[in-house]
């Protein structure tokens, strides 16, 4: 099964992965994958760091850019080596029991590059539950690549807290092979 998270930019959708891999590491749980955290200079979004998950290790993974100076004319230039970087993570990255992918987003999703590997990743189902960040308007282009039982759950700042305590309480008192169908049931 795999958790499909998304909501409105700024909502704490990697906050709340990384809650959750905090969480449930410290329970030991098989926790992988990768965090897209944001860098900030005076309160404004500068550049991002792509975290793996297993090891806490933090590479620069892009820098705000330009108009149509970003990677496939993104706001964002990539760095080629940290994505080839968060590529090997990801490939490293399973078997485990939850798989975390921050995030998928339009360099995946729309122009094929970045992690786009972890696409196969989720297809080949070598971990026992996944939870992958996915913006709004991709979601549907993200079914439609993936085979597999797809649960999306929309994030707001309201619900970030219940539904991190939902998650990880699901991940931690179920037996594993039940414990995402009863999360969902709750619902």
């Amino acid at each position: 099964m795999i958790i499909l998270l998304t909501g409105e930019s700024g909502c704490g959708k990697t906050t709340l992965c990384a809650r959750v891999a905090t969480a449930l590491q410290a329970r030991g749980v098989d926790v992988a994958g990768v965090l897209t955290l944001p860098r900030f200079v005076n309160a404004e979004k500068v550049g991002m760091d792509v975290v793996d998950i297993r090891t806490g290790t933090r590479t620069a993974l892009a820098e705000r850019a330009p108009r149509g100076a970003g990677t496939a004319d993104l706001r964002w230039k990539f760095d080629e080596a940290a994505l080839a970087h968060g590529a090997r993570i990801l490939r490293a990255a399973t078997p485990c029991d939850l798989l975390i992918v921050d995030e998928l987003g339009p360099l995946e999703l729309v122009h094929n590059q970045g992690w786009i590997v972890a696409l196969d990743i989720l297809q080949a189902k070598t971990y026992r539950h996944a939870l992958v960040v996915v913006r709004p308007h991709l979601v549907q282009s993200f079914c439609a690549r993936v085979n597999s039982e797809i649960h999306i759950e929309t994030l707001t700042v309201a619900n970030r807290d219940e539904m991190f305590h939902r998650i990880v309480t699901s991940l931690t008192t179920q037996s594993p092979n039940h414990l995402i169908t009863q999360f969902f049931k709750e619902d």
